[in-house]
């Protein structure tokens, strides 16, 4: 049975709020009368379940509870015991002590000397951390006194490794994660000794004591050597321990404060930016697998010859999501990472077992994209994972626990703001953008630090009055203007030039009150990663008119261009042109449609600019434009395979009647000025299309792609391949990269809204692919 020494119930007690004497009385009571079988921590003893768990409670009030100690439970083996109403009352207090986390009942005693031995003599923060601060190898405390009751922290610190007395349910949250301390011999003579984050028949991941993570097939375990704790019993005076205590009972974390959480001016050792620069061979460090935003994979195993062979090695279904997920994976170090709207997993890249889950709950109030719950993935960085939550923060996670490390606000969320995509890290930089581009925000883009989450600069893509760009918005619409950075942008190491898509003006569809360009919006940004600085941009769609956000990826190609070769930035746009410009000055190269369906201009011309076709504005009655609003393409990632030389997107021909109103913003509501509707009797159609990157020109396509421009992303792989999710069917596919010739399909049952991926672990590659709200990983046998 489970013992609490008498000094921790005295110490809380003479904390508790109700006086000391009731509470005495109630501890008498019950140790006579019911100890025997619910334990002396109420956890259970020999005969009596645990009276902790409050998830399924036999009686909902005091008086029930007085009444259900009086009569009993006959059924269920608890007999009457009659007692007055003083004595009932005793021990109903007692109880609710018992179950109260520690923080509704802190311990007496001076919590900044017991913060001092925590962090010194007890040596305890070099195993926990606090706040984003501390050691790995034991929980995160930030939150332990409402996780924990006050019984359970001493017997921590007394008895390591004791089975604890949490249970999930409890006030205050539930009960932290189990951490089991295994020491393991491997057959080619190596030990290792750390945490077993899981374990099954077959496999073993271990956070090792060397601050690595081990997946280890058991066929590879010599012994297995199972130990109680690898914390040692806390050494302390009384008076040491009651500090302690009083500060542990205060630790207290709450989430939806909009307090910032620094953290600490040192990195741990995990992922270098070389390696995100120069991805190692089979790691997958970023959104698009490398700087350049191409997702091309150099890995080539899998192969026309063989990817018929191709078989689900794994799966990880996501429960709750909001919608079909828009994540991709990341997988650096053996590990993957993936997220929905404000959680994240770790998971083991070799058996898809869960390593870590972090969550926090979806905040209320949030409206646009972030409101609906999307979120595309990761960023990584020395011992940190960084992503962004759906009220435009931005916090880091400890790569190896998910321990919250540090948060920072970008934007006040009530003010439409969100955050959808997954950071960039430049550097020592984490890059965001913002969401909210049809809510009327004024679109930025940060850079924090990595380590302290500090924020060292903001480019606004909506001017000031009075500031360059401003004498483009001719009208009252500036305040707000929208122009977001929702989607991941690209880097160039050697030009150390940051590139990244903008969104378009607000109102949408009504220019009556933003006369101009609008800059910056539809544009991509070419910046100073160390200031902000912009260097150059260039717009795809100046006035937009028709929510053609400009938020498609700007993939940066070293390649032979018109006979010489040329540093170019690729870039279907939503307005349904392909772009080649120069990347390193912007300088306009090619532009070509894509779609047959194009009215509201006849071309490019040579300066870059769109030549207007007329009559194709919005108008209170409507006007017929194409593209349609989502464009003629869209979001989801495109490709360049350097063998082949072509370039690769989802395109769709389509058109929609636009109208424009006199909305003014308000608040908590979109800002469109105006809407679409379907073209009766038209009938496009959504393609699969490689273009010519010299000439523009669809060297081939596939047809009748599910989905189309809002659904899967595109990968190429040095095998010859091409990735892609099909949504009439839910397959997935491959094809081949020259030809497009249809190869191997799998059918998953799923919609797409994510981009495929490939990673290797021990030489064997794989291909990662989120289905519907599923993690789904391929292999050869």
């Amino acid at each position: 049975m489970r013992r609490i020494s008498s000094f921790a119930f005295s110490v809380a007690l003479a904390a508790a709020s109700l006086s000391a004497q009731p509470l005495e009385a109630g501890k008498k009571q019950y140790e006579v009368r019911c100890v025997g079988c619910h334990g002396s921590d109420g956890a259970g003893g020999g005969h009596g379940p645990s009276i902790l768990d409050i998830r399924r409670p036999r009686a909902t009030s005091k008086e029930a509870l007085r009444e259900l100690i009086r009569k009993g439970i006959p059924d269920a083996g608890m007999p009457a015991s009659p007692m007055s109403d003083a004595e009932a009352d005793a021990i109903v207090a007692y109880l609710d002590l018992l179950k109260a986390p520690a923080i509704e009942h802190p311990v007496a005693g001076d919590a900044a000397a017991g913060e001092r031995f925590f962090a010194g003599k007890g040596n305890c923060a070099s195993c926990h951390m606090v706040r984003g601060r501390g050691g790995i190898l034991g929980p995160d405390l930030s939150n332990l006194a409402r996780e924990r009751k006050l019984g359970q922290i001493e017997q921590a610190l007394l008895d390591p490794g004791a089975a604890p007395a949490a249970t999930p349910g409890s006030r205050g949250g539930g009960a932290a994660p189990s951490f089991k301390a295994v020491s393991v011999r491997l057959r080619d003579g190596r030990t290792l000794r750390g945490l077993a984050k899981y374990e099954s028949p077959f496999d073993l991941g271990l956070q090792g004591v060397d601050g690595k993570f081990h997946s280890i097939s058991k066929t590879r375990v010599a012994e297995l050597t199972r130990e109680k704790s690898l914390m040692p019993k806390v050494e302390a005076l009384p008076e040491q321990m009651r500090n302690l205590l009083a500060y542990l009972s205060r630790l207290s974390h709450d989430r939806t404060a909009r307090a910032t959480l620094t953290g600490s001016a040192e990195m741990g050792e995990g992922t270098k930016f070389s390696d995100i620069a120069r991805p190692k061979p089979g790691e997958w460090p970023t959104y698009h697998g490398h700087l350049s935003g191409n997702r091309h994979s150099p890995l080539n195993q899998i192969h026309a010859g063989n990817v018929a062979q191709l078989a689900p090695k794994w799966t990880f279904p996501i429960s709750g999501a909001p919608r079909p997920l828009q994540v991709t994976p990341v997988v650096v170090d053996g590990m993957m990472y993936v997220t929905s709207v404000n959680e994240a997993w770790a998971l083991d890249a070799r058996t898809g077992r869960q390593i870590w889950h972090y969550s926090r709950p979806r905040t209320p109030g949030t409206i646009g994209d972030a409101g609906s719950g999307i979120n595309r993935g990761v960023a990584v960085l020395g011992d940190r994972v960084f992503m962004v939550t759906d009220h435009a923060h931005v916090i880091a996670l400890h790569r190896l626990t998910g321990q919250l490390l540090w948060e920072a606000e970008m934007a006040d969320y009530r003010q439409h703001y969100g955050s959808t995509s997954a950071p960039l890290v430049v550097n020592d930089l984490v890059i965001a953008g913002v969401s909210g581009g049809d809510e009327g925000i004024r679109g930025f883009l940060d850079a924090y630090k990595a380590s302290t989450g500090e924020r060292l600069w903001r480019f606004w893509t909506i001017p000031a009055p009075g500031e360059p760009g401003s004498e483009t918005w001719g009208g009252t619409a500036l305040r707000h203007g929208c122009g977001a950075t929702w989607l991941t942008g690209t880097y160039d190491p050697e030009a150390k030039l940051l590139y990244w898509p903008t969104g378009n003006p607000c109102p949408d569809y009504n220019g009556d009150e933003r006369k101009g360009d609008n800059l910056y919006t539809n544009s991509v940004l070419a910046l100073e990663p160390d200031t902000g600085k912009l260097r150059w941009h260039f717009q795809f769609t100046p006035h937009d008119l028709h929510d053609w956000d400009s938020a498609e990826t700007p993939m940066l190609v070293d390649t032979v261009f018109r006979g010489r070769p040329r540093k170019l930035l690729l870039h279907g746009d939503r307005n349904g042109f392909f772009y080649v410009l120069d990347r390193l000055t912007g300088e306009f190269l090619l532009a070509e449609p894509f779609v047959k369906n194009l009215t509201w201009a006849s071309g490019i011309g040579s300066d870059g600019r769109p030549k207007l076709l007329p009559e194709h504005e919005p108008t209170p009655q409507g006007a017929r434009t194409c593209p349609a609003v989502a464009g003629a393409t869209n979001w989801p990632s495109t490709a360049f395979n350097p063998a082949t030389g072509l370039f690769y997107l989802m395109a769709e021909e389509s058109c929609n009647i636009y109208t424009k109103n006199p909305q003014v913003w308000e608040q908590g509501k979109s800002f469109y000025g105006g809407g679409t509707r379907r073209v009766p009797g038209f009938s496009g159609g959504k393609y699969l299309r490689a273009l010519d990157v010299q000439t523009g020109k669809i060297a081939w396509e596939i047809p009748d792609v599910g989905g189309g421009i809002l659904a899967s992303g595109l990968m190429t792989t040095a095998g010859g391949l091409v990735f892609y999710g099909d949504s009439n069917g839910g397959a997935f596919i491959a094809a081949d990269a020259k030809t497009g010739r249809l190869l191997w399909n799998f059918n998953t049952g799923q919609a797409w809204k994510a981009g495929p991926m490939s990673y290797a672990i021990d030489g064997k590659q794989y291909v990662g692919m989120t289905a519907g709200s599923t993690i789904m990983v391929f292999g050869l046998p």
